[in-house]
């Protein structure tokens, strides 16, 4: 019956004609019906137990395979074709194993006694399927069972044998690196082989080893000098056309080799002194004229800058990558630059000597070459050649990718603040550079070119004259096509100008006036704002004018994201953690008044310095003293009244309210001190708005009577729940010694439920090199202000 049916079964298609039909198939629908057919074919087959065409359906599932289909039910037939006595089915079966199985799959382990029978088998071929299967697919466990085998093939006489036992031992290592131990003896002998396969694969597993283990890579030290008669010996010996490769002694072996000393001689003085005179013969000797020479010219780079090398020998290195900027090939170009950004700092002289042909590759029509171009560029920057680096980075910035831009301004910004021969020629550069990228620049350039100018004051008059700012800003008002913040911006900064151009003034009035009947609502009510201030406050404008303090941030910092941010304070973390340990009541138990109270009785009022541990998970339920504060001064807390859209002028006429404001009627209350200690004094001077009785003004002010400056100056205030607090940026960071004048701030108070007010306050400075926090509470508020 079985005759019957495989006489009158067709023989499936041989795998050249399934190609075929594949590469025919136009559309990947066609495709996949091909696959899906010939799929369900090979399923029957495997059914069917036919032995006659397994090998040949085995083979078509591989491709099919290769194609990204699903294979998974050819994994048993493979494990049959393995345990066939034929050459032929084994070869099939061990290479769909080592394609279908890993070690994820159960199937995985069956196959370790049909390895165990073929790497002992007569035949050198069928062991070294054996072989190749199991360095490729390989167990933890399959490992520990066959190291042994593996370990005794490695001594065969047989060197096609030995040199794939040494690959399979590589992989082996490399998956249970515990038994390298094993291999270690066998593999000294290894590189007193003739045979260059046996030599390749011994080099390959003794860098391995090297790599895995530190005792291992000491033991292998002792091996340099044979390394360096064996590379020598390639070098000097004459045409071979077993190993010869465009003229060149078995390239592949002397750049395993080559890799292999740079790893031994890697921080050993002793290795690095032996391999220095064969480094330099094989650096000389090499024909640059064909690939394979820049191949090993390469790894000689690697290797001489990786090992404690002589002078000589780094300047030889690098000559060589300069030499490899010359070549046509752009890949090799490419690995130039990419090498010399890696060793410019090993030899930084000798980089700089190939300078010129470094900035020549900026022209480069290749983008990854202008890259690593720009990259290396850079970093060879340096006081003696800044002005020419700067000149030829900026005609580079002109013309390329937008790409580029963004992050080649930064980098000009940082190399010309570090290595500027003055200041004249700093501020040209950062304005060359503000000029050529437009758009592209970041915003820290930005900020930092605003902090040169400020702090330049000497060349003010250099950078730009009064006429070309005033008539600047007049054409930004005119230009259509500036956006209406951008007008804001213009209008705001003509009136702070004010104050300075005095000479101008009339100018500037006439100017900003003009916008007094735009059609925009938030440039008119600039403008009608800035002439009331000219007509009927002229002379409080001085004073309301008044130039901002200059951007504390250094030119170099860039390099570390430009603003750092201040540390975080987080008061309530401290007052929570202060009650928790002192035993304060659970949370669900404090009501809003008893919060405050329980939280500030465990504190002393001026004398606790800040804790910087993190509060508690439930610490929010007890005070949420500082829930809307940012941790950037000045402070700016949930402001309930929000002013129009882009209004600039908010806190220009602010200020002045509280020294005509009456509280029902009567004066406002007298100063009172809320703070004084080491000769710091702060004083609230509090009354009620008028246009809102649960709202209060308090004006702070804070005077130094001690010899020494208040610097770096913050102040930060907390209230509870029930409030909402806002404080107005300050006006300075620095209080001057001996009352020599003082800093204010506003601080707008809503209290909707008018309720007596508690505050918490937090202050922050620096005085003669030390850092003071100082607390303290203020519960003293005359109860006329919420009455």
């Amino acid at each position: 019956m079985n005759v019957l049916k495989a006489v009158s079964m067709p023989a499936p298609k041989r795998l050249r004609d399934l190609i075929r039909e594949i590469r025919s198939s136009r559309t990947a629908a066609d495709e996949r019906a091909v696959v899906n057919k010939e799929c369900a074919s090979i399923r029957e087959s495997f059914r069917d137990q036919d032995n006659t065409y397994r090998c040949r359906n085995v083979a078509k599932l591989l491709y099919i395979h290769m194609l990204g289909y699903p294979a998974h039910f050819g994994q048993l037939e493979c494990m049959k074709l393995i345990a066939s006595p034929r050459f032929t089915d084994k070869r099939i079966g061990y290479l769909g194993a080592m394609l279908l199985l890993d070690e994820r799959q159960d199937v995985h382990l069956l196959i370790t006694n049909s390895l165990k029978n073929d790497l002992g088998h007569q035949t050198q071929y069928i062991q070294s399927l054996a072989l190749c299967t199991l360095g490729a697919i390989c167990s933890s466990e399959m490992s520990r069972d066959l190291a042994g085998e593996v370990e005794r093939m490695i001594k065969s006489s047989n060197a096609y044998i030995k040199k794939k036992a040494i690959l399979c031992a590589f992989g082996i290592i490399r998956k249970v690196p515990d038994l390298m131990e094993m291999y270690i003896p066998a593999t000294r002998s290894l590189l007193n082989e003739k045979n260059h396969g046996v030599l390749l694969t011994a080099v390959c597993l003794i860098t391995e080893m090297s790599e895995k283990s530190p005792d291992t890579l000491h033991h292998f030290r002792k091996l340099v000098p044979q390394l360096v008669r064996i590379l020598k010996n390639l070098i000097m010996a004459g045409y071979s056309p077993e190993h010869d490769v465009s003229g060149v002694s078995d390239p592949f072996l002397q750049v395993k080799i080559l890799r292999l000393l740079r790893i031994l001689g890697r921080g050993d003085a002793e290795a690095s002194e032996t391999m220095n005179d064969i480094l330099a013969q094989v650096a000389t000797n090499t024909d640059t004229s064909k690939n394979v020479g820049h191949a090993i010219l390469y790894e000689i780079v690697l290797t001489i800058m990786g090992i404690q090398s002589e002078a000589g020998l780094r300047v030889l290195a690098v000559n060589i990558l300069g030499r490899f900027l010359l070549n046509n090939d752009k890949n090799i170009r490419y690995v130039a630059l990419n090498t010399l950004l890696r060793v410019v700092s090993a030899d930084y002289n000798a980089v700089q000597r190939h300078r010129t042909t470094i900035v020549d590759c900026l022209k480069d029509p290749d983008i990854s070459i202008r890259r690593r171009a720009v990259e290396l560029s850079f970093a060879l920057i340096n006081p003696n050649n800044v002005r020419g680096m700067m000149k030829e980075l900026l005609y580079f910035l002109e013309t390329c990718d937008p790409e580029f831009k963004s992050d080649c301004c930064s980098n000009i910004v940082i190399a010309a603040a570090k290595y500027s021969p003055n200041k004249r020629w700093h501020i040209d550069t950062v304005l060359k550079v503000l000029i050529t990228a437009g758009n592209y620049i970041k915003g820290d350039v930005v900020t930092i070119a605003i902090q040169l100018v400020s702090e330049t004051s000497s060349l003010h008059a250099y950078s730009v004259s009064n006429d070309e700012v005033i008539s600047l800003l007049e054409k930004i008002l005119a230009n259509n096509n500036s956006s209406v913040v951008t007008k804001e911006y213009a209008i705001t900064a003509l009136m702070k100008l004010s104050s300075r151009f005095t000479d101008c003034s009339a100018r500037l009035r006439q100017v900003i006036a003009i916008y007094g009947s735009s059609t925009n609502v938030e440039l008119q009510q600039r403008s009608v704002e800035y002439s009331n201030l000219f007509v009927k406050f002229d002379n409080m404008r001085p004073a309301l004018l008044e130039h901002m303090p200059l951007i504390e941030a250094h030119p170099h910092s860039l390099e570390e994201s430009f603003l750092d941010g201040q540390e975080e304070v987080n008061l309530l973390a401290d007052a929570s953690s202060r009650t928790n340990g002192h035993g304060g009541a659970p949370n669900s138990q404090l009501t809003e008044n008893g919060d405050i109270m329980g939280i500030l009785s465990n504190t002393s009022p001026a004398n606790s310095s800040m804790d910087n541990s993190k509060s508690g998970g439930g610490a929010a339920d007890l005070l949420d003293l500082l829930g809307d504060l940012t941790t950037d001064p000045p402070p700016v807390i949930n402001n309930p009244v929000l002013p129009p859209a882009h209004n600039l002028l908010d806190g220009f006429l602010q200020p002045a309210a509280p020294q005509t404001n009456l509280v029902n009627g009567s004066s406002s209350p007298p100063p009172m001190t809320v703070f004084e200690k080491s000769g710091l004094l702060i004083e609230f001077t509090c009354q009620r708005a008028n246009n809102d009785p649960a709202r209060t003004v308090i004006n702070m002010k804070a005077t130094n009577s001690s010899p020494f400056p208040m610097l770096d100056f913050v102040f930060q205030a907390a209230v509870p729940k029930s409030f909402q607090l806002s404080l107005q940026s300050p006006s300075g960071t620095t209080i001057p010694p001996v009352n020599g004048g003082h800093i204010t701030q506003v601080i707008q108070l809503n209290n909707p439920q008018k309720q007596p007010i508690r505050m918490r306050l937090k202050i922050n400075y620096n005085q003669n090199g030390n850092s003071v926090n100082e607390m303290a509470e203020v519960n003293t508020f005359p109860s006329e202000l919420w009455q």
